[in-house]
């Protein structure tokens, strides 16, 4: 058979060449996540990030028809679009093409090879790529030496990515921010944007489309955001803020231990949410929204307004304030807020020059603080923060929180909104008339309530009084028989059989001692709950501390305790003299130390003055042979976990005494380390490798013995650095003045004196050399006690410590090693869900400050 032959015409094979040229132009961009001058994107093609997370190609929104260039996810069924490039600027065909322009820009060229979009950089580098990251960035680089020239995550569009940052810069005056799109079919620049807001204290604010705020987060405290109660902890997702060098850094974490996709995203009605990706569903699932009720809308119950959802009607006008317009107040318009009830005091003095009765302070609870609180550095206690606004007529309000300090407000009062739980206190200035009205009215209240209740208390009583003698004779007959605490197994602290019972005490005499727990007798409150100064009818003082119901720790933590002291006896030691249990209440009754704890001295600009070195090396050196007790001499080898200044109780002669042992862990002879998933301490102390990764050993304490040591020498908390410093924990700052050899400017100045100069620089470098990155380098307690008491002679030079690092490589060294550790020993606290690109991207979460316990 003789084989045909194709007879093609002129026509016939011009069709076939450009069919095939067509088809290599569109092939040569799959299968690849880079662009280049020469391998473009022409509809439909796309290309996909090298894991396979994010794909990047022409689009069409829904019910649309035009042609947008666009990032979105690649393993999500639902088509999500996480970037947009030409939102303002699309193409009604496509015949659209993305590539890399003669100029060095990524561009999108019309069918007339006109531009319509373009990355817009200045003087780019010749021969650039643009390459999709497993991110969802989209970067513009220069291929000889990586360097990042443009990235889409600096132009975001409505979705926030885990890896992204709203940035704000107060020196260059740059601020990124996220814009919602028109409508779910129209991406381009809607009514709202999301950014960071720093004019004083940083907030994330939504703004309308005049500029004017839609909601706001409240300010930063250092872990949490004031206006959101509901936040999740960063250890497992939530909001973090970084700064550095005037620049503001906001991001997003997540532990990823669930493998989900999260986002969060600016709806086209301003609405802040939080997304999941719910494979079951094929759908995104909504985990947190910005506005769940009524009163998180910004403003809405005016000035000198507070907005309860939980009541109703939901705005009130603040104690000592009324409706400036009563008749539109009751019919449910609220935005013309509050007056006060009567004038301040003081400029009614300055107006006529007479002497009148002074303005006070009503404290209002569990708020969201209102808008443009200004910060005060000058403040550094609520007394302080109180005077100062005392001194001031124009403030209204103040506020003192750990992580923030001195908030004060000399305007009007916008945007207060009441919670049930994990608010701030705002301290709201009112005239003195007011203040003795409101105590009228509370004793007015009270007189009624005791007149109802003692006559109905009287006939309840007279009816029970049997049933409690019942109750009594059964209650002495069990303490005859003895009691016996019923102990579970707990996997911190091992077998509990060997359990020696302590003196039990009776709840009664408990209360009988205190004055039935009178807020008089209150000598503080920690974790456990509050702790009183009771006197037994022998005369004896001693400090109880009661188990708190809201407490975060519990039976566990209780049982712990008593074990692990009952079982300790050393003069460094605080001395448990007994326990009580009687039904839902649990007691831990302790010798009565008269100066409180270490932390009510050191940092107090007052009492300060009262320790000079001899006291301070005291305490320092009675807490490092406590610590080698524990750890070497007593019959338990034990792990405190929780060493820091407020654990340290202080004698009528100033001897330090180690307390506080609920989180403590046994170790047993042959026990060197140990792991625990589950992570207790405090912010600032917790040594990097316990909280990287849960290893407890010896040297956990002697990290945070290092950090309490530099803390005494100081007077400063090691959280307690602001923004404004050049250092952002002592820890860091010790080792810059260590570099620089200029280490008096560490010590307090109230203990500096040239006699005891070289005492103290020994000090400092023990401290130095506890905090060390590798245990391995830090000394133990017994080789701490020698090194304090000059008992070595040459002390080794401690290391360069891992909470100064910047990024620097040499000998193939991870650039990034040194950001990582910075991030563990400078917040002190795990990193849950820090990926490597926010590693790379330096998108770590602000220090925490003051003593939050998890």
């Amino acid at each position: 058979m003789t084989k045909p032959q194709m007879n093609w015409n002129f026509s016939d094979r011009l069709l076939f060449l450009l069919s095939l040229i067509t088809c290599f132009s569109s092939k040569c961009c799959f299968g690849s996540d880079t662009i280049t001058s020469t391998e473009y994107i022409k509809y439909p093609a796309t290309i996909i990030s090298n894991a396979t997370s994010f794909e990047l190609g022409w689009f069409s929104p829904l019910n649309s028809t035009t042609q947008y260039i666009g990032i979105w996810y690649h393993q999500v069924s639902l088509k999500t679009l996480v970037w947009v490039a030409n939102k303002d600027t699309p193409l009604n065909n496509t015949s659209g093409i993305f590539t890399i322009s003669n100029d060095g820009n990524v561009v999108i060229l019309d069918e007339n090879n006109t531009t319509i979009w373009s990355s817009n950089v200045t003087s780019p580098t010749a021969n650039t790529t643009a390459r999709i990251l497993d991110s969802g960035n989209l970067v513009l680089e220069d291929p000889a030496s990586g360097f990042v020239i443009w990235e889409s995550f600096k132009h975001p569009s409505n979705l926030f990515l885990p890896s992204m940052k709203l940035i704000t810069n107060k020196k260059t005056q740059e601020k990124l921010q996220f814009t919602s799109w028109k409508t779910p079919s129209d991406p381009s620049k809607g009514n709202f944007s999301l950014s960071l807001d720093v004019l004083n204290i940083p907030e994330a604010v939504i703004r309308n489309y005049g500029g004017n705020p839609y909601w706001r987060s409240g300010p930063w405290n250092g872990h949490t955001f004031i206006g959101i109660p509901e936040m999740i902890s960063v250890y497992l997702v939530g909001f973090n803020l970084a700064i550095e060098d005037q620049a503001y850094y906001f991001s997003i974490s997540y532990s990823n231990e669930d493998q989900l996709l999260y986002n969060m995203v600016l709806s086209p009605e301003g609405n802040l949410e939080q997304q999941y990706w719910d494979p079951s569903k094929e759908n995104w699932e909504v985990s947190w929204s910005a506005f769940r009720t009524e009163c998180d809308y910004y403003g809405v119950c005016g000035v000198f307004g507070v907005c309860n959802a939980n009541v109703s009607p939901v705005c009130s006008c603040l104690t000592g304030f009324k409706p400036k317009d009563e008749d539109e107040w009751n019919r449910g318009n609220w935005s013309n807020g509050c007056v006060r009830n009567t004038p301040l005091q003081c400029e009614n003095s300055s107006r006529n020059n007479t002497r009148v009765e002074e303005d006070g302070f009503l404290k209002v609870e569990l708020v969201k603080v209102p808008f443009l609180a200004e910060w005060s550095n000058s403040s550094t206690s609520a007394d302080d923060c109180k005077q100062e606004c005392f001194q001031n007529c124009s403030c209204s309000a103040y506020a003192y929180e750990n992580g923030i300090g001195c908030m004060i407000w000399r305007r009007d009062l916008f945007d207060v909104q009441k919670f049930e739980s994990l608010g701030a206190n705002l301290h709201l200035r009112l005239a003195y008339a007011d203040l003795q009205t409101i105590n009228d009215v509370r004793r007015k209240s009270t007189g009624i309530i005791i007149a109802i209740v003692i006559p109905a208390t009287l006939m309840i009583f007279i009816i029970a009084i049997y049933f409690w003698w019942r109750w009594k004779a059964g209650k002495n007959e069990y303490s005859k028989k003895g009691k016996r605490l019923k102990l579970r197994r707990d996997d911190m602290i091992g077998d509990k059989s060997k359990f020696e019972e302590l003196p039990l005490y009776d709840y009664e005499n408990l209360a009988i001692a205190t004055h039935n727990f009178d807020l008089s007798n209150k000598l503080g409150q920690g974790g456990f709950g509050p702790v009183y100064k009771g006197r037994l009818l022998d005369g004896q003082e001693i400090a109880i501390k009661r188990l708190s119901r809201a407490s975060n720790q519990g039976y566990e933590e209780f049982i712990n305790e008593v074990i692990v002291i009952s079982k300790l006896q050393h003069r460094n030691l605080v001395q448990l003299l007994g326990c009580c249990i009687e039904g839902e209440e649990k007691m831990l009754i302790y010798e009565y130390l008269p100066n409180l704890s270490l932390d009510a001295f050191i940092f107090d600009s007052i009492k300060q003055k009262t320790l000079d070195w001899r006291k301070r090396f005291n305490i320092i050196d009675g807490i490092a042979r406590g610590l080698l007790y524990l750890h070497r001499d007593s019959r338990l080898r034990i792990i405190h976990r929780d060493l820091k200044a407020s654990n340290i109780l202080l004698d009528k002669d100033m001897n330090p005494k180690i307390s506080d042992f609920g989180m403590a862990r046994i170790f047993y002879s042959n026990e060197v380390q140990a792991n625990t998933n589950r992570l207790v301490g405090t912010y600032g102390y917790m040594s990097p490798e316990y909280a990287m990764q849960g290893q407890i050993s010896e040297k956990s304490d002697v990290f945070s013995f290092g950090v309490l040591l530099l803390e005494i020498i100081s007077g400063r908390r090691n959280t307690g650095f602001n923004h404004h410093e050049h250092a952002l924990s002592l820890l860091e700052f010790a080792w810059k003045l260590w570099i620089e050899d200029n280490l008096i400017a560490l010590i307090d100045p109230t203990i500096y004196e040239s006699s005891y100069y070289s005492e103290i620089l020994r000090c400092i470098q023990v401290g130095l050399l506890c905090v060390e990155e590798s245990i391995n380098d830090r000394p133990n307690a017994l080789t701490i006690v020698s090194m304090l008491n000059s008992e070595i002679v040459d002390l080794p030079l401690p290391n360069q410590c891992s909470f100064i690092g910047r990024p620097t490589q040499s000998n193939g060294e991870d650039p990034h090693r040194h950001l990582k550790k910075f991030y563990v020993v400078c917040n002190g606290m795990r990193p849950n869900g820090v990926t490597q690109e926010q590693i790379n991207m330096r998108a770590f979460p602000f220090s925490l400050k003051g003593d939050a316990k998890e």
